[in-house]
C-alpha cells in the first residue's frame, strides 16, 4: 500500500494537473466551463492577432494559443493561469531569428520550431538538468545552434518572469501557493507542446488569466475546456475567421503593445524609489538600444550591481539598553538607549563578505573612536550575519590582532551555526573550539562576562 501510495505521490509530483482531476469537484464544472469558453473567446483572436507579430501564419498563432493549454493543464501548478502568446514574447523571437532566416520564409518557419523547442528545453534544464544538456535535443537541421541558444536563454528568462509573476499574483488573490520550480517544468511542457504543433513560443498570459479568475474558475480544467473550444472552432469554423478584418486584429496588437508600457508602475517607482525607476528605465533603453538578449543581460547585470550596492554597505549599529525594553538596540533608533562603559556591542546587518569587510572594520573603528569611554571590549553581535567567506575572515581576523595590540578584547554573540558553512567542516570544528572562549550564545551573556572580568 505505501508503494502505490509513493508511486502515485510521484505522479502527482510530476504532473499535478493529475491530482488536481482525481480531487476535482463536480460543483466547480460548470463555473469552469464558462471560464474556458470565455477565456477560448479572447485567446483565438489574439492568438491569431500575435501571428502578426511573430511574422508566421495565422493558424500558427492558433496553434500556439491552443496545444500549450493542454500541456500546462497537466504539469502545471497554478490553478488560475492560461498559458498561451505573449506579445513581448513574440517580438522577441522575431527580432531574434529574423537575421538566421536572411528572408527565407520557409526557413523563418523551421527557425520558430527551432526556437519554440530551444525554450522549453531551456526551461527544463533549469529545473532539473545542467544546460549543457539542451545541446543534445537540438538535430533539426535548420539555424545557428549557438544563436539560437543563446536568444532562447534569454527569452525563457523574460518570459518566465512575467509567467511567474502572474501565476503568483493570482495565486495569492485565490489563497494558495504556487511551486516556482514545478511552474518551470509547466512553462518548459507548454513550449515543447507548442513547438511540436509547430507554434511559438508562449507564457503565462495576463489577460487570459485575469478573465479566468473573474468568470470564477476554480482549477486548470478551464485550459482544457478553452484549447477544446478552440480546437472546435479550428476544424469547423476556419472560413468565418478569414473575414475578420486586418484592422481588428492591429487593434488587438495596438491594444496589447500600449499594455507592456506599465505607466502606474512606473509612477509608483518614481514616488517610491528614483534609484529603481533609474534602472528600470535603463533596462529598458538597454533592450531598444542593445537588442533583447544583451537588454536582459544588462538588466541582470543592474540588478547585481544593485544588490552589490545595498549589501556593501549594510546598517550599522551600536546598541545599547532601552528602559523597559528587552534586549539591546540601536542607539540611532533609540537615543535614550544606556551603554556600558568600555563595552562596545556592534551590529553589521548583513553577512561579511569580500565586498563589504572594509566598511565593516571602518565602521567599527569609528564606533570605537566615536565611544564616550575607552573601548575595553567590542562584542559584536552576529544574529544577522548567515554567512562569512575566506577573504572576510582573514581581514576579521587581522583587525582583532589590531585591537588587542591596543588592549581591546573582541568577542562575538549569538553566532549561527551555519555562518561558516563555505568551511571545510573538520577545519571549522578545530577554529570553534579555539574561539570557543571569546563565542557567546547571546548579547546579555556577553555583558555579563564583560561585567565579571578580571574577577577570579
Amino acid at each position: 500500500m505505501s508503494r502505490k501510495s509513493n508511486a502515485l505521490g510521484a505522479l502527482y509530483r510530476l504532473a499535478p494537473g493529475l491530482k488536481t482531476l482525481a480531487e476535482y469537484r463536480p460543483a466547480w464544472l460548470s463555473a469552469d466551463i464558462a471560464a474556458g469558453l470565455s477565456v477560448a473567446a479572447v485567446a483565438l483572436p489574439v492568438g491569431i492577432a500575435y501571428a502578426e507579430l511573430a511574422r508566421v501564419p495565422a493558424v500558427i498563432g492558433m496553434y500556439a494559443a491552443i496545444f500549450p493549454l493542454f500541456a500546462y493543464a497537466l504539469f502545471g501548478t497554478s490553478r488560475q493561469l492560461m498559458v498561451g502568446p505573449d506579445a513581448a514574447t513574440c517580438m522577441m523571437m522575431a527580432a531574434a531569428i529574423a537575421p538566421l532566416a536572411g528572408g527565407d520564409a520557409e526557413r523563418y518557419l523551421a527557425l520558430v520550431v527551432v526556437m519554440t523547442l530551444s525554450v522549453g528545453l531551456v526551461y527544463l534544464a533549469m529545473g532539473v538538468f545542467r544546460l549543457g544538456f539542451i545541446a543534445n535535443f537540438l538535430s533539426l537541421p535548420a539555424g545557428d545552434y549557438p544563436t539560437i541558444i543563446r536568444d532562447a536563454a534569454g527569452l525563457a528568462l523574460v518570459s518566465f518572469t512575467s509567467g511567474i509573476l502572474t501565476a503568483k499574483s493570482f495565486a495569492q488573490r485565490n489563497g494558495y501557493d504556487i511551486d516556482a520550480n514545478r511552474e518551470l517544468y509547466g512553462f518548459g511542457a507548454s513550449n515543447i507542446a507548442s513547438g511540436l504543433a509547430q507554434g511559438f513560443p508562449v507564457t503565462g498570459a495576463d489577460s487570459r488569466t485575469a478573465i479566468n479568475n473573474a468568470m470564477g474558475g476554480h482549477t486548470q480544467v478551464v485550459g482544457v475546456v478553452a484549447g477544446i473550444a478552440m480546437l472546435l472552432v479550428l476544424f469547423f469554423l476556419t472560413e468565418p475567421l478569414a473575414f475578420v478584418p486586418n484592422t481588428a486584429l492591429a487593434a488587438v496588437i495596438i491594444v496589447s503593445s500600449v499594455g507592456l508600457i506599465d505607466l502606474a508602475t512606473l509612477g509608483e517607482l518614481y514616488a517610491m524609489s528614483r534609484i529603481e525607476l533609474g534602472f528600470s528605465v535603463g533596462t529598458t533603453i538597454g533592450v531598444l538600444v542593445l537588442g533583447v538578449l544583451p537588454g536582459v543581460l544588462l538588466a541582470i547585470v543592474l540588478s547585481l550591481v544593485l544588490m552589490l550596492m545595498l549589501a556593501s554597505k549594510p546598517t550599522v549599529s551600536v546598541l545599547g539598553k532601552v528602559p523597559g525594553m528587552k534586549g539591546r538596540h540601536d542607539l540611532k533608533d533609540y537615543p535614550e538607549a544606556r551603554t556600558t562603559p568600555g563595552l562596545l556591542l556592534f551590529r553589521f546587518s548583513a553577512n561579511l563578505l569580500f565586498y563589504n569587510v572594509d566598511y565593516f572594520k571602518s565602521c567599527l573603528l569609528a564606533a570605537i573612536d566615536a565611544a564616550e569611554t575607552p573601548v575595553e571590549w567590542v562584542v559584536v553581535d552576529a544574529s544577522p550575519i548567515n554567512v562569512i567567506d575566506s577573504t572576510a575572515l582573514k581581514k576579521v581576523e587581522e583587525l582583532i590582532e589590531s585591537l588587542e595590540a591596543r588592549g581591546i578584547t573582541v568577542a562575538v554573540a549569538a553566532r549561527r551555526h551555519a555562518i561558516g558553512r563555505l568551511f571545510d567542516e573538520s577545519w571549522l570544528n578545530a577554529r570553534r573550539e579555539l574561539t570557543a572562549k571569546s563565542t557567546y550564545p547571546t548579547l546579555a551573556s556577553a555583558a555579563k562576562a564583560f561585567e565579571r572580568r578580571g574577577r577570579a
